[in-house]
């Protein structure tokens, strides 16, 4: 399984993505990793003994995290980032990750690859722990505006990730609004209840940000504003917790003595919370496995988003999502596009 991986893409490239790419191979039989970035640079940070399973593709530019993603796209066609997709449209790897700028990276795909036939605007996915497992959030950042048929889109491709991915049989699909009852939300929430409803898929109606996060539904949609501002808002709290956590352990002895008496509990639970061990997401909707990392991922968070690759392509999830919204289209009085 080949697997190109944007170098220069996050806060601590290149040295970051080469140790999550060492790792991968070494975690993972079957995987080939296919470094995009400056050569002078990244030779250096490879073992020598992984020459095979590391191959070095040369790009000379770097997209930064602050630009326009549109232009720098077009403006810079040989950054790290374009060429990782570029190898993908070229067949010469079967899945791109990048942890560069997200906006960038969904601007390339979309470019180079082309959606899915049937979707309109793909969808930036996100895992959020819950008591039961996972939940799938999106959009959480690619649209900020969106139309009715645009998230019954993201429920369909949500559904279809959470059944093939994550092995959940009848998905749960939830809409987030501000209450449970159909008649609560905005007008964009109004409008889309009754057309999820009508999709085959199991929708449980409206959900609140709370059922985020207690496992009441396995995927949960909404506009790309929203589920951004949820996003950073869960993390935030996460750390909050470890901040608040470490501090009632640095003042207080019993609390350390009983921190130690449970070390393997406190372990196991910050791991559910780390999104590290998630990796990232693929972009749902464009027409290959392209998957986008945490901006700020180290070794471990680019191993796991490699992982995340590797099992897209193995489950063909790009030929599931496009069988699935071709389904939609032919059925009778449905209508997402």
């Amino acid at each position: 399984m080949r697997v190109a991986l944007d170098a220069m893409g996050g806060d601590y490239a290149p040295e970051a993505t080469v140790e999550g790419a060492v790792a991968a191979v070494k975690s993972f039989e079957e995987i080939e990793v296919y470094l995009v970035g400056p050569e002078e640079r990244l030779r250096p940070l490879i073992p020598a003994d992984l020459g095979e399973k590391i191959k070095l593709v040369s790009a000379s530019e770097v997209i930064e995290m602050g630009e326009s993603p549109v232009q720098a796209v077009r403006r810079k066609r040989a950054s790290s980032l374009v060429r990782t997709v570029e190898l993908l449209k070229e067949g010469q790897v079967d899945a791109a990750v990048s942890a560069g700028n997200t906006g960038a990276l969904l601007a390339a795909a979309s470019l180079y690859l082309g959606r899915i036939p049937g979707v309109e605007r793909p969808a930036l996915m996100a895992q959020l722990p819950n008591p039961r497992g996972r939940t799938v959030l999106l959009d959480v950042g690619a649209n900020v505006d969106v139309k009715p048929h645009h998230l019954a889109q993201f429920a369909v491709m949500g559904s279809i990730y959470a059944r093939d991915m994550l092995g959940i049989a009848s998905p749960r699909v939830g809409l987030l609004s501000i209450g449970e009852e159909e008649t609560k939300g905005n007008e964009l929430t109004l409008a889309t209840f009754p057309l999820l409803r009508k999709l085959p898929l199991n929708f449980i109606g409206n959900v609140e940000g709370r059922d985020v996060f207690n496992g009441r539904a396995d995927v949960v949609v909404c506009d790309g504003f929203v589920g951004n501002v949820l996003l950073k808002a869960g993390e935030g709290l996460v750390q909050a917790l470890e901040a608040m956590l470490r501090q009632e352990l640095a003042r207080n002895l019993p609390a350390r003595i009983l921190a130690l008496a449970t070390f393997f509990f406190l372990r196991n639970f910050r791991k559910r919370l780390d999104y590290a061990e998630y990796g990232g997401a693929p972009l749902l909707g464009v027409n290959g496995v392209v998957v986008a990392a945490h901006g700020c991922s180290r070794g471990n968070a680019i191993k796991n988003a490699l992982r995340v690759a590797v099992e897209a392509v193995r489950c063909d999830l790009v030929a599931t999502i496009t069988k699935g919204i071709a389904l939609l289209k032919r059925e009778k009085g449905v209508e997402v596009s």
